[in-house]
Parts: C-alpha cells; sequence; structure tokens
C-alpha cells in the first residue's frame, strides 16, 4: 500500500542502501520512494492466511513471501511490496533484495489504495513475463478477483464470490472463499 509522501529522487543502489536504515518499507518507482500506509487487521489475517495455505500447499517447490519481501519489476526497478507473492524460478531460490520472476501476486484490497492496485500496480506486474496471475482480495466483503495470462499473453478476469472456490491455476491450487477469510472479522 502505497502512501502519497514521496522523497527525493534516488538509484536503485541508493534506494536499497537509504531504505535498509529505514524503519519504515519504501516501494520504488521511477527514481521516487513511496512510504507504505499501515493496513487493518482484517488485512493482515487475510494476507496470513493466503500465504500460510500457499505455503503448505508448495513447501519445497516454491517461494511464498509475504508483505515484507519486495518484487523487482526489472533488476533496475520499479520496486513493490505485494502482500503475498509466489516465485516458482530457481533463479530466485536465492534471492538476497527482492524477488524478479514471480508467477502469482496476491494483493489485499484497501481503501485508501484499491484504484493504485488495479491500476497503476497491475500495470506494472503486467510488465513481469513470469507472472501468471494477479489476485486481489477484498478485505471489507468476501471477494477474490483472479487476472490470469492467457495463452495469447492477455489477460482473463474470472471473479469469485462468498461461496465459491478459488482456482489458482498458476501454483495448482483450489481453495474455498470461507479459509481465505477464516477468523477474518470485519468492522
Amino acid at each position: 500500500m502505497t502512501a502519497a509522501q514521496k522523497l527525493s529522487r534516488f538509484t536503485p543502489t541508493e534506494y536499497f542502501e537509504w531504505e535498509a536504515q529505514q524503519e519504515m518499507r519504501y516501494e520504488y518507482i521511477d527514481g521516487e520512494v513511496f512510504a507504505m500506509a499501515g493496513g487493518t487487521l482484517p488485512h493482515a489475517d487475510i494476507a496470513l492466511n493466503l500465504a500460510s495455505m500457499l505455503r503448505g500447499h508448495l513447501r519445497g517447490r516454491c517461494k511464498v513471501r509475504n508483505s515484507d519481501a519486495k518484487v523487482g519489476i526489472t533488476e533496475d526497478g520499479p520496486f513493490t511490496y505485494p502482500d503475498v507473492s509466489v516465485t516458482c524460478d530457481d533463479r530466485d531460490r536465492a534471492a538476497q533484495q527482492f524477488s524478479r520472476y514471480p508467477c502469482l501476486i496476491i494483493e489485499v484490497l484497501f481503501p485508501t489504495t484499491e484504484a493504485y492496485d488495479r491500476g497503476g500496480k497491475f500495470a506494472l506486474y503486467r510488465r513481469l513475463e513470469s507472472l501468471q496471475e494477479y489476485v486481489l482480495v477484498g478485505s471489507e466483503t468476501k471477494t477474490v478477483e483472479v487476472f490470469r495470462r492467457n495463452q495469447q499473453g492477455g489477460w482473463e478476469f474470472i471473479p469469485f464470490g462468498e461461496d465459491d472456490e478459488v482456482v489458482l491455476n498458476s501454483v495448482g491450487i483450489t481453495v474455498a472463499i470461507g479459509q481465505i477469510y477464516e477468523d477474518v472479522v470485519f468492522a
């Protein structure tokens, strides 16, 4: 989640050095850094449920990373912090600063950043040739939207509602919406 606070321009190297000294996390886009906004407890619970399910399913085959792990669109950025990312690419196994080849990215929607997650951030993620699915998960309602890359390279939209099972082809798992929202208390 990106907040409006902007600081001066950085090279990628300066960004990594500077951010390592900060208490907050910052996304890096076109030389500028943007402070990450805090989330809600439902947001955190949903992201943890998803990461836990994926980790259990993919243990030993893929890396499942939470919102503390960056994804690099290129080696020089932009660098973002998705809520959950999965990479099954060997080139990411020993990565120290960011993943570069995720097959699945999940963002838990937050009212103040939803437009960015749907628009600008998705535009960045579509540049990742490895990305097969981009998932948007509601944090105020039980909804899941999957954007899946088809064989022609286009993106298909698949919405899921409260009683559905979500199919994630990129990692070979089907999850009931109820599992995603287990123990989540909405305001």
